[in-house]
């Protein structure tokens, strides 16, 4: 076999349907040169292996499968995977998420330049997929937009808000792990997003070199259980563990610097949130205009 360029780690549980597209997403790349490792957490083994089994014989070979007899969670797998494989660069391909044909050999390419020796890792441009999954194992592709669109780079800056990028879009250096540690085990959830923060702190990154989706971040609203994104169906989990980091994180800014700025922060953006208050309440009296509309507003202000 080729030595391998990029290592795949594809963390799946109970869902062959899935994993047997990502298998057929992996195996369409114009880059030949991968390796994958399958982390079954816990889910029935048979399954897994019979998706494994539909690989195309000239693909057999570089794909791995590790069985987990428990369910040790996304970031353990994630780990896991991480450490069984070999390879210079790594993506992280979730079981229900897809590739343009040419994802790895555009990323490959990036990474290889001379002229890209010090970025970290290359992020595509992502596509959400909006499909249904029916109970008899078809998926129905119901819409498509583009993640982010408004965009022009990755930054730190605005990832601080929310992760602007998924582990389907974003090929990077080993070596990250050894300068920034694996991913945290201990958070069940958004566990990309902090390694995300991680690297944008270490250096900048880019998109691909052109405006193109080559990764597809399939979701499927309204659905839950096996056939659910967490992104959607574990939202108050989310919303738990973002608060967590930030809430560390501003422990040790504090620990560091004092509290000073952060209290005057704190202080300054409600005032200004108070003052949009007002001048809308106003334009709703003088509108007209429903109370609804303001109570609807500050739900979504958080006030």
């Amino acid at each position: 076999m080729t030595q391998p360029r990029v290592a795949i780690v594809v963390r799946t549980k109970d869902r062959p349907r899935f994993l047997d597209r990502a298998l057929r997403s992996i195996t369409a790349q114009t880059e030949t040169a991968w390796e994958c490792v399958v982390v079954n957490d816990g889910g029935d083994p048979g399954a897994v292996d019979d998706m494994v089994a539909r690989v195309p014989e000239q693909h057999r070979e570089k794909v791995r499968v590790l069985h987990r007899r428990e369910s040790h969670g996304r970031w353990a797998s994630a780990n896991a995977g991480v450490l069984t494989t070999t390879a210079p660069y790594l993506v992280l391909h979730d079981d229900d998420d897809s590739w343009h044909p040419e994802f790895l050999e555009r990323a490959v390419r990036y990474l290889d330049s001379e002229r890209n020796a010090r970025r970290g890792g290359v992020v595509s441009r992502i596509e959400i997929v909006w499909e249904r999954a029916g109970d008899d194992g078809d998926l129905t592709e119901i819409g498509r937009e583009i993640f982010q669109q408004q965009l022009t780079a990755p930054t730190l800056g605005d990832t601080l808000l929310f992760n602007r990028f998924v582990p389907i879009g974003f090929v990077y250096r080993r070596e990250l792990h050894d300068e920034l540690g694996l991913y945290d085990e201990s958070l069940p959830v958004v566990g990309d997003w902090n390694f995300a923060l991680q690297v944008l702190t270490r250096g900048a990154l880019e998109y691909l070199d052109d405006d193109t989706p080559y990764a597809y971040w399939h979701q499927r609203p309204g659905q839950s259980g096996a056939d659910g994104n967490s992104v959607i169906s574990s939202d108050r989990l989310h919303r738990r563990f973002d608060a967590q980091i930030r809430d560390e994180a501003l422990r040790e800014y504090v620990d560091e610097h004092g509290s000073g700025l952060a209290l005057y922060l704190t202080k300054y953006i409600d005032q200004r949130l108070a003052e949009m208050e007002t001048r809308i309440r106003d334009d709703i009296a003088r509108y007209s205009l429903p109370e609804r509309a303001l109570r609807i507003l500050k739900r979504k202000l958080g006030r």
